[in-house]
């Protein structure tokens, strides 16, 4: 097997590993597995990493299982918590069971059939008909309250301020330890992996292993990968709009694409080892062209292209690129009216607008009442007339000049015209 560990260890994937992991990994295809908390229908940045991980696996040759916590998701994981999270119905955790489910059909074939076809699994399965009789005493017993207690995700919460910890969450890490037992006897799972905060459940599930098993198969291996941070300090994963989503339904294609085109170079640099498969050849090259034309942002262009493609597709890249060049670039206004409505408010997110009926617009109006009295975007028809003079007008990208009339033929997507004063002023017009 070639050897997954070091591979990870210099795009700096790896924080803790127990003793006997690398061992295992090089010696046979191994099974590991990683959980996806259900708390929203969808998945963010941050959850990248571990499917990353996932993904790499596979392309080693091991077999990768995802775990969707139907039945882990009904408590919440206290790591890294202050507070108690709140219980969703099982309605809506369904719901975000089967959208999580979807987010991660487009990263791993779970139809596949080679031998290390990736599993999609959710441990409400086998949870649902485990009654608390038969956990406590065939699982619990396993586990001292000792063991639980110096676990670092119970020891703040409890020497920190607040309520302290429900013994609903106190009972986290035996659950997901459990979840490591059960994929170890049914899949002969022998690794979990997951984030640094994850530690202490993941050992938990090794031990739980261990002590319900004898021999050669009590053996059971962790490794956590480094929370994500950013150079400046502040949470990976948020842009100002809030977290960037996998999903182009609550991040768009556009806004994803310039999350990673914004990155700082030193992020920039850490980033495009993490996030994308290129190999260190690769990478080392476009640091070095970076570093000899950072303007020119070689670096943030290629992480954007490459995690743009990887979680939305090709086609989607370039309708992001022409969305960017919208802005900074030579665009028409053929360019224009190929945007979808998303894309295009997006693009001029906070730039001022105003509303026009439809019924002017289809009667025609003159481009000095549209640019003084309609929308305010001037502050007079003299100096509407005056820039226009200028030839510094444009609509929907295009030059005008004093007898433009403004007619339905200039609408983009139906509703919207794009005015602008010189090479940076933009104001939108929503005909309603």
């Amino acid at each position: 097997m070639k050897n997954i560990i070091s591979e990870l260890q210099w795009r700096g994937l790896v924080h803790d590993i127990m003793p006997g992991t690398e061992e295992q990994l090089l010696k046979e295809m191994t099974t590991t597995y990683i959980g996806f908390d259900p708390t929203s229908d969808s998945l963010h940045i941050g959850s990248l990493v571990p499917i990353i991980l996932l993904v790499h696996l596979k392309n080693f040759g091991h077999k990768p299982i995802a775990l969707v916590g139907g039945a882990t998701g009904m408590i919440g994981d206290p790591s890294g918590k202050s507070d108690e999270r709140n219980l969703l119905d099982e309605a809506t955790l369904n719901h975000n069971v089967e959208g999580i489910k979807s987010v991660l059909s487009r990263f791993l074939d779970f139809n596949s059939n080679e031998i290390n076809a990736p599993v999609l699994v959710n441990n409400y399965d086998w949870m649902k008909n485990l009654s608390f009789i038969n956990f406590a005493r065939d699982v619990g017993k396993r586990i001292t309250v000792n063991y639980m207690m110096a676990k670092d995700s119970v020891k703040k919460r409890l020497s920190g301020e607040g309520e302290g910890m429900s013994f609903t969450e106190f009972t986290y890490q035996l659950i997901q330890g459990y979840d490591f037992y059960h994929l170890h006897k049914e899949y002969n799972c022998l690794l979990q992996m997951g984030g640094s905060d994850q530690w202490g459940n993941i050992t938990t599930g090794t031990e739980l292993v261990r002590r319900m098993n004898v021999g050669e198969e009590a053996k059971a291996y962790a490794m956590t990968c480094p929370l994500i941070t950013k150079a400046d300090g502040s949470k990976f994963g948020k842009s100002e709009g809030g977290n960037v989503w996998l999903t182009a339904d609550k991040t768009s294609v556009y806004k994803f694409y310039q999350f990673w085109l914004n990155t700082t170079d030193v992020d920039a640099e850490k980033y495009i080892k993490i996030f994308t498969f290129l190999d260190a050849a690769t990478i080392d090259a476009l640091i070095e062209e970076h570093k000899t034309a950072p303007h020119l942002r070689a670096l943030q262009r290629k992480l954007a292209e490459e995690l743009t493609v990887f979680v939305h597709s090709k086609e989607d890249l370039e309708n992001a690129i022409k969305a960017s060049n919208i802005l900074f670039g030579n665009s028409t206004s053929d360019d224009l009216k190929q945007l979808g409505e998303a894309t295009f408010l997006d693009v001029f997110d906070g730039v001022p607008q105003a509303e026009i009926s439809r019924t002017e617009i289809e009667a025609g109006i003159d481009i000095v009442t549209v640019l003084n009295e309609k929308t305010g975007f001037m502050k007079s028809n003299g100096e509407a007339r005056r820039a226009l003079t200028a030839n510094s007008i444009s609509v929907n990208k295009e030059k005008v000049a004093e007898d433009f009339v403004l007619s339905t033929k200039d609408l983009i997507n139906n509703q919207f015209v794009l005015l602008q004063s010189g090479k940076k002023n933009y104001f939108v017009v929503r005909v309603v």
